[in-house]
Formats: structure tokens, sequence, C-alpha cells
């Protein structure tokens, strides 16, 4: 009993200096805040307002910088063009491109049928075990962010988890209108059709990693190449 009552007394008495202390407190912030903080401007860390065709070029250049591929399109004839020759191209290297993993998204199955190249195998969302033998994905992108070059891909819009992680090499369309400055936009911009998933994938570049010596690798755990096109109508 004698020890409960000292530890009673004890915290009693910090709990009374705690209380002096934030009473005494509050006169001295209101000074402090008056002295040091009135003639201070507030900075907005909000992005400027730019025009659509500025983010697009903004994006591609973001992108570059992290050794993604960007190209501009002006219709949907320039698109299914770019497309082949992106695959023609590199079926011409070591990444073969002969088998195409795609998305559900039925504007990519529309594109894939319209290419103007030869694959041996097309497949739409193979399972997580298949998925590893094909040579390229290609999906839509739900938006993309200027800031830095990043797709943002929704699941619950369109199954590209895998398409777009797994192969060598994946390619993305995205319309100029979904690109926006940070990713903050880009969530908002997606809350507003409907709520976002749980399940969404952020891709900034082909994939990489380095060891405990910070010895850079493409390419380990995902995409070698990024190719983004981007549909600027």
């Amino acid at each position: 009993m004698q020890n409960r009552s000292t530890t009673d007394a004890a915290r009693d008495s910090i709990f009374q200096s705690i209380r002096a202390n934030l009473a005494a407190s509050v006169t001295h912030d209101a000074l402090e805040s008056e002295i040091h903080h009135e003639a201070i401007p507030v900075v907005s860390s909000a992005a400027p307002l730019v025009s659509e065709q500025s983010l697009v070029q903004w994006f591609k250049e973001s992108l570059e910088a992290v050794d993604g591929h960007c190209l501009v399109v002006k219709n949907e004839l320039e698109l299914t063009a770019t497309v082949s020759d992106i695959i023609s191209r590199l079926q011409e290297t070591n990444l073969r491109a002969r088998r195409i993993a795609i998305s559900d998204a039925p504007e990519v199955e529309s594109l894939v049928k319209a290419l103007h190249v030869d694959f041996d195998e097309v497949a739409v969302t193979p399972s997580a075990s298949e998925v590893f033998s094909f040579d390229v994905g290609i999906s839509c992108a739900q938006a993309g962010i200027a800031e830095t070059g990043t797709l943002l891909l929704d699941s619950s819009r369109e199954r590209h988890r895998l398409v777009s992680l797994v192969p060598p090499v994946h390619i993305a369309i995205l319309e100029a209108r979904q690109i926006v400055g940070t990713l903050g936009e880009a969530l908002s911009q997606l809350r507003q059709t409907e709520k976002v998933s749980p399940i969404a994938t952020l891709v900034t570049g082909p994939s990489r990693t380095a060891d405990i010596e910070l010895t850079l690798a493409i390419g380990v755990h995902g995409p070698q190449e990024l190719f983004v096109v981007v549909l600027d109508t």
C-alpha cells in the first residue's frame, strides 16, 4: 500500500507540472508567433498551373530522365503504327517480342488486332504461372504523373498488374488528358469517377535494383524496357 501511494503521488506531481507548463506556454506561444511568424509569407507546394501540352512535355522529359521511352501520337492510326514499329524493332533484338501478354482493356485488344506485325502468341491476362514466358506486356494506364514520369495503374479499372510488371518489356498506352502534375492530383482525378482500388501500381521507368555495393542493375525484378505511348488527340 505504501508503494502504491508513493507512485500515485509521483504521478499526480508529474501531471500537475505538465498542466502548469501548458497553461504558462499559451502566453509565450502567442508572443513568439507575433514576433517571428507574422511577416513570413505562406509558400504553396502545389504545382504551377500548366497547359495539357506542357504536361505532356513535362511527363516525357521526366520519364526519359529515368530511362523510359515516351512517344506522342495524334490519333489511332499513329498509335497503331508506333506500337507496330516498337514491336518490330524489338523482334530484331534478344528481347524477341514474339509472345505478347495484354490486359483485359477492350482498347488494348483492338489495338493488338490492328498491329502490322506478326506474333507467335497473344494472350489476355495470362496467369501468374504463364506470364513469365511472355516477351512483351501491353496495357493502358489510368494516370500519368508529370513530376516524376510515373504511371499509375488502377486494378479496379483494368487487369494489368502482372502484364505490366513481369514481361521484359512493358508498353503502356496513356491519354494526354490523364496526365497531371503530381500524385495527389492523379488520385483526386481517379476519385472523381469512382473509388480508387486498394491495389494501385506506380511505375517509374524500367525496373532497377542495386546490390550492397550499389551496382545498378536494370530489369532484374521487372521490365528492362518501358515504352509509354501518349495519345494526344
